[in-house]
C-alpha cells in the first residue's frame, strides 16, 4: 500500500522516526515522501518497524529503501539507539514532530556533533503530494532489476572482476558463447510457468513428439556459479542471469538449424521474477501494460512461440507437496506471499515481443500435450 507522510503522521500520536540505509541531502525545503508499506514487524513492546522507501517523484533511480519507526512509549531509549546507529553507520534519520497552532508536520534531519552527540542539523516543512505518475520502483527496473541488452548485462560484471573472482571465469564462458542469428531455420517453442505446472513433463514429452531439442534457461553451464550469484545483491545476481539467456540464445541457434528446440524457461522467467520483486506493494504498483519495461531486449533471440502453464494456486500446492522435493527461495515467496505470486503471474502476461499464450494445464499430462500440439501446429505451421 503506498500513501502520503501525512496521512501516516496523522494517525499517530508520538515522535515519529525514519532509518535509511545510506545518507540522501535533502535540497529543498518542501519535501515529497510517500511511505511503501511493505510488511509490519514486531520490534517491542509499543514499537513498529515498517519497511518503507524515500523519493523523488518522477525521478529516475532516486528510491532509497529503509525504515519508519513508531514508538508509542516515552522513553527515550529509542532515540539513544538510533543516535549510536548514526555515529557508527552512514545512515540517514530523521524524526517527525507536530507543532504550532496549525498543526504542522514537520521533519528534523539528526546530524552528529564534533563531540560526538547528536543534534538536529536542519528542519523541513512536510506537505502533501500528488500521487505520483509512475510507481517509484518502477523508474528504476531498466538495466538494474531487468537488462535489455548483452552489453550493460556484461558491464555489470566485468566491474565484479576484482571482488567476486567468479566474474571472471562466467565472463570467459560468455566471450565463447556461439552466436545467434535474428531469425532461426527451425521454429523456438519455449514453455513457462511456475514450479509444479508440468513444465518438465511437457518440455519431454514435446521434445519427443517433435523430435526436437530439449534446452533450459538458465543453461547447465552456469551451475558451477549459480549458488555463488544468487548470494549477491540484485543488481548483480540480475546480470549474471541476464547473461545466461544469452548463452541460452546461442545454444538455440546453433541447435535450431537442424531441428524444432523446446526451451523450458527463457526471459520470460528472468524478467517478470525481476519485476515482481522490484515492485512494493500491491498488483496495480506494476508498469502499466505496454511499459517498456515489458519490452524485448533487441539483441536478444525471440522465440517462435511462448506458452505459459496455468494452474489454480490449490492445485499447484498440491503437486508440491506430493513432489515432496525441497523449495527454491522463489518458490518460498511464491508459497508465502499471494501478491508476489500474483505479479510474477501479471507480469508474464505483459511481457511482449512475443507474448506469452495461456495454456491450462491442470487436465492429465496428455490432453496438456495434445492442447499444447494444436496450438504449436496452427502457430508454427509444424
Amino acid at each position: 500500500m503506498a500513501t502520503n507522510l501525512i496521512q501516516i503522521l496523522n494517525k499517530c500520536a508520538s515522535c515519529k522516526l525514519i532509518v535509511i540505509n545510506k545518507y540522501h541531502s535533502l535540497s529543498c525545503n518542501v519535501i515529497f515522501i510517500i511511505i511503501i508499506f511493505l510488511r509490519y514487524i514486531t520490534y517491542r513492546d509499543r514499537c513498529t518497524i515498517l519497511e518503507m522507501s524515500i523519493f523523488q517523484p518522477n525521478v529516475k533511480d532516486s528510491v532509497i529503501k529503509g525504515y519508519f519507526l513508531k514508538d508509542a512509549s516515552k522513553s527515550s531509549a529509542t532515540e539513544r539507539v538510533l543516535g549510536e546507529l548514526l555515529r557508527n553507520d552512514p545512515v540517514y534519520v530523521c524524526s517527525y514532530l507536530c507543532g504550532g497552532e496549525d498543526r504542522q508536520w514537520s521533519q528534523h534531519l539528526w546530524s552528529n556533533t564534533e563531540d560526538g552527540w547528536v543534534e538536529v542539523l536542519e528542519k523541513y516543512c512536510v506537505v502533501p503530494a500528488e500521487k505520483p505518475v509512475h510507481h517509484p520502483s518502477t523508474l528504476s527496473i531498466i538495466n538494474y532489476d531487468v537488462f535489455y541488452s548483452f552489453e550493460d548485462a556484461y558491464k555489470v560484471l566485468q566491474q565484479c572482476v576484482d571482488i567476486i573472482p567468479e566474474s571472471k571465469a562466467v565472463l570467459e564462458l560468455v566471450d565463447q558463447r556461439l552466436e545467434s542469428k535474428e531469425k532461426t531455420d527451425f521454429p523456438v517453442i519455449v514453455i513457462e510457468g511456475l514450479d509444479a505446472t508440468g513444465k518438465t513433463t511437457l518440455t519431454e514429452s514435446l521434445t519427443e513428439a517433435l523430435g526436437a531439442t530439449l534446452l533450459k534457461s538458465p543453461p547447465q553451464c552456469l551451475s558451477p556459479w549459480r549458488a555463488r550469484f544468487d548470494t549477491e545483491p540484485p543488481l548483480i545476481r540480475r546480470a549474471f542471469y541476464a547473461l545466461g539467456n544469452y548463452l541460452t540464445a546461442g545454444q538455440i541457434g546453433q541447435e535450431a538449424r537442424q531441428a524444432p528446440v523446446i526451451v523450458d524457461r527463457y526471459w520470460h522467467s528472468t524478467a517478470a521474477y525481476a519485476i515482481a520483486t522490484a515492485v512494493g506493494g500491491k498488483l496495480g504498483n506494476l508498469p502499466q501494460a505496454g511499459s517498456e519495461v515489458y519490452g524485448w531486449p533487441g539483441d536478444l533471440l525471440r522465440p517462435s512461440l511462448v506458452l505459459m502453464l496455468s494452474l489454480s494456486s490449490q492445485e499447484r500446492m498440491r503437486r508440491l507437496q506430493v513432489r515432496g522435493q525441497d523449495k527454491t527461495m522463489e518458490e518460498e515467496e511464491l508459497e508465502a506471499n499471494h501478491l508476489f505470486r500474483q505479479k510474477v503471474e501479471e507480469a508474464y502476461q505483459r511481457i511482449e515481443g512475443p507474448a506469452c499464450i495461456t495454456v491450462d494445464a491442470s487436465p492429465s499430462p496428455d490432453q496438456v500435450l495434445q492442447q499444447v500440439l494444436l496450438l504449436i501446429r496452427e502457430k508454427c505451421h509444424l
